[in-house]
């Protein structure tokens, strides 16, 4: 690297300049204060953690993810963590080792060895709530309509919310019984959404069978009426597959009558997280942007994996796309200029305006410079052998 080029960063990252960085730790403050207000409490997890406890329940979907070093002290490998989620379940299993519910909050910088999306850079600012402790339907209901009520606090209009159940596709996979290639195979179409390819798989699989009804289902996605359908192809096939489409009716009905605004949907190859999720998983998205900008579900299994079961949910969002995306209300005030003038009594007027004001207090460098460019719209005049405040024209 050149003199001349040490400023550049590394492709998909970035410095986040004002007024961005204003806007996105004002939207930080917000979501956070929300998830607070409905009993989360906050943790802040370490940047860097041994990489078994970051990869622990996962199924290492997030080992791609994440840059990995070697610990100078012990020698053993680390991480940059790519997800909180495992760190809070952590924290609920033995840094905090409650007994009964159990409801945490985070935001933090997370680090990805590549972008998740062409529209996301490699250190997204994550923020998310976790709920240990319920395996109740009430739980799953609670972490969905907290994530949407963070987006509202985002200033997002339109929301389109995606819900979906691990248990439909794990039922016909194993009921199927197919060997490891076609499996992994089928689950690779199935993620993608590839009609064809589960056509040229599942094509020859007798009318009624496992594999009949999942390349069925991979045709349907949708509002009610996906659901609707989904019941027919899997009605009778077992009571796992009716229990989980009865779940989603329920939590979809109680939705639309809290959240009119949120337009509902079904995806039935929502593959997202199969390796940990246990149960209900939704997405949320916006119109004109590919990735889903907030997304959780059910993972009962990874409390287990950190050697205490317990049941678990959460989700997930990106501070720095919702600022994006969002229409939120422009919270800035303006600022009072100071003169550069050694007054003693001018200092007690600063002082007593920076409890509740942002003053900038020029220095001898600032001669000529036009406060307004520093984002004052009000200055501070000596009238009368008094210091006030006056509107800047």
């Amino acid at each position: 690297m050149t003199v001349s080029d040490r400023w550049l960063l590394p492709d998909g990252v970035e410095d986040i300049l004002p007024p961005l960085a204003g806007q996105i730790e004002s939207l930080r403050r917000d979501v956070m204060d929300t998830c607070q207000r409905w009993g989360y409490q906050l943790v802040i997890p370490p940047l860097i953690e041994y990489l078994e406890s970051l990869f622990t329940g996962t199924g290492h979907d997030l080992e791609l993810q994440t840059f990995k070093l070697t610990d100078q002290l012990t020698g053993r490998m680390m991480g940059l963590r790519a997800d909180m989620t495992p760190q809070a379940a952590r924290i609920d299993a033995h840094t905090l080792g409650q007994e009964g519910v159990t409801r945490l909050c985070y935001a933090g910088h997370v680090l990805h060895t590549r972008p998740r999306h062409m529209l996301t850079g490699r250190t997204p600012i994550q923020a998310g709530c976790e709920l240990f402790g319920s395996a109740s339907e009430a739980a799953d209901l609670e972490v969905i309509s907290l994530m949407l009520a963070a987006l509202r606090v985002a200033g997002l209009r339109r929301v389109h919310l995606d819900l979906a159940h691990v248990s439909i596709y794990e039922s016909l996979i194993n009921e199927a019984g197919f060997d490891r290639d076609t499996e992994a195979a089928v689950f690779d179409a199935m993620a993608r959404k590839s009609v064809p390819e589960l056509d040229a798989l599942l094509g020859t699989c007798p009318a009624g069978s496992a594999g009949a009804r999942l390349r069925e289902l991979a045709r349907v996605s949708g509002g009610v009426e996906a659901l609707a359908t989904a019941r027919e192809i899997l009605g009778g096939a077992s009571s796992a597959l009716d229990a989980a489409l009865e779940q989603l009716g329920r939590v979809a009905d109680m939705l639309a009558r809290d959240f009119p605004e949120v337009d509902l949907g079904f995806d039935f190859c929502e593959l997202r997280g199969y390796n940990y999720h246990t149960g209900l998983v939704f997405a949320a998205y916006v119109p004109g942007h590919g990735d889903a900008i907030g997304k959780g579900g059910r993972y009962d299994a990874i409390g287990s994996d950190f050697g205490r079961a317990r049941p678990a949910t959460g989700f997930s969002l990106d501070i720095r796309a919702l600022v994006t995306l969002g229409e939120r209300p422009s919270k800035r005030s303006g600022a009072i200029w100071a003169p550069a003038v050694d007054d003693s009594s001018l200092e007690g007027v600063i002082s007593g305006l920076r409890m509740t004001e942002t003053v900038v207090r020029a220095l001898p460098d600032d001669a000529g410079v036009d406060p307004a460019d520093r984002g004052c719209d009000r200055q501070l005049c000596q009238q009368d052998g008094k210091w006030v405040v006056e509107t800047l024209v």
